[in-house]
């Protein structure tokens, strides 16, 4: 009796599904008719209508969409906010919207303008538009299940013009961010208050702030994207359980430049991420229980800068190749596990031949614990003072911090 009951129910949804597609329609919009605008289709349309946009420009001030309906463009047709709208509003369910360009939002220091804005909404897909000279690009409040796939989003290029973020989204959960490219913007990526989400293969690059901005967001994955020549890479702030896999951080420079910032974050992963070229590769502070695992630390000023506000971390199986310093802290550290990393500096050897250094080895070294101290000795790097001391350390290796040592270094580099 219950299979049946169920296949009864099956069937009704399956012919009332029927009947819905049966009575939807598709509505054509033409660039230069007064007839068949953007404006008057959202006004014709109902739930499970398709839009077909044709090629042109389209200026029809703050559009507004309040029903599920389906949008294509067809060769980017371009909706033109013309510096002073917001171009787009949506406040429904079940909307897709593709192939289209947003350009030339209107910006301001009170409202949070936006190309493209999604707003009390469930089951949303932006795919394949792109985003030119706007304020916010994608703007996105208190919505969930909302697919962000494959757009182009570009701003800062207009002299005098301000940029806000690229995607910006508020109290929100379940999204999905994937294959998409955020140049120009103040923050390429921002999250508050968002959980649950995956982003994924995203290029972030140029951003005038960070790659990527992390607030008050809890069990989200970010895995395989590109930050680069960012104010600074990724900054994760007062957040728990989220997972950085897979990532590239590069070439983000200056006075208080990250590829990862860590404040105030618990019980997180770092694993097998690519930093290089970073003034701080991962700089932590009030960050507990982390592990920082398989990652690759290339060309950095500081590869791994944890402050003793943090505890319990873990950090292993890493490698530090070529960076100025490789690890720093400014008090008693308090590691769970510092063992099993690979240093190009260390200079130990190995007997028995098990890939392991016999005698353990001391990154933090002297002269970076006089430069957490005293910033301005930095001035004497490389100088032959400097040069004395690291043989010093070499001699008498009880100069640098007993209790921040690696007790077993690996001889050969790990292959990630």
């Amino acid at each position: 009796m219950e299979r049946l009951f169920q296949f009864k129910i099956i069937t009704i949804l399956l012919f009332f599904s029927t009947m819905y597609n049966a009575y939807s329609k598709t509505i054509i919009v033409k660039a230069g008719s007064k007839q068949n605008t953007i404006k008057k289709a959202f006004e014709k349309a109902q739930n499970g209508d398709t839009i077909i946009i044709k090629p042109g420009i389209y200026r029809e001030g703050s559009l507004y969409l309040d029903k599920a309906v389906t949008i294509i463009g067809e060769s980017f047709p371009e909706i033109d906010g013309q510096n002073k709208h917001e171009n787009l509003l949506v406040e429904h369910d079940n909307v897709v919207i593709k192939n289209i360009l947003f350009s030339n939002s209107g910006s301001s220091s009170f409202n949070d303008i936006a190309a493209l804005k999604i707003k009390n909404a469930q089951h949303v897909r932006i795919e394949n538009c792109k985003f030119k000279n706007n304020f916010f690009g994608i703007h996105t409040i208190n919505s969930s299940y909302i697919s962000y796939l494959n757009n182009k989003l570009t701003s800062g290029q207009t002299k005098g013009k301000p940029s806000a973020n690229g995607i910006h989204i508020w109290k929100s959960e379940h999204l999905t961010i994937e294959n998409n490219t955020i140049e120009g913007h103040r923050d390429g990526i921002y999250l508050e208050f968002v959980k649950k989400s995956h982003i994924e293969n995203n290029k972030s690059i140029g951003n005038k702030r960070y790659g990527m901005h992390f607030m008050f967001s809890h069990d989200n994955l970010f895995k395989k994207n590109l930050f680069q020549k960012n104010g600074a890479g990724v900054a994760v702030m007062y957040s728990k359980r989220v997972e950085i896999i897979e990532n590239t951080f590069t070439q983000s420079w200056g006075s208080a430049a990250y590829g990862v910032l860590l404040k105030e974050i618990d019980d997180s992963k770092i694993i097998g991420n690519e930093f290089s070229d970073n003034t701080i590769a991962v700089y932590g502070d009030g960050a507990n229980r982390i592990e920082i695992r398989n990652n690759h630390f290339l060309r950095n000023g500081w590869a791994l800068k944890l402050n003793a506000s943090s505890s319990e971390a873990v950090v292993t199986n890493n490698n530090f190749v070529r960076n100025t310093f490789d690890v720093a802290t400014n008090g008693k550290l308090k590691v769970k596990l510092f063992n099993g990393n690979y240093w190009d500096k260390y200079e130990g050897y190995d007997l028995n031949k098990d890939g392991i250094g016999d005698v353990p080895y001391h990154p933090l070294s002297l002269f970076t614990v006089l430069v957490e101290k005293n910033p301005a000795a930095m001035l004497l790097y490389r100088s032959f003072m400097i040069t004395l001391l690291d043989k010093s350390e070499k001699v008498l290796p009880s100069i640098t911090p007993d209790y921040f040592k690696d007790e077993k270094p690996l001889i050969r580099s790990i292959k990630l």
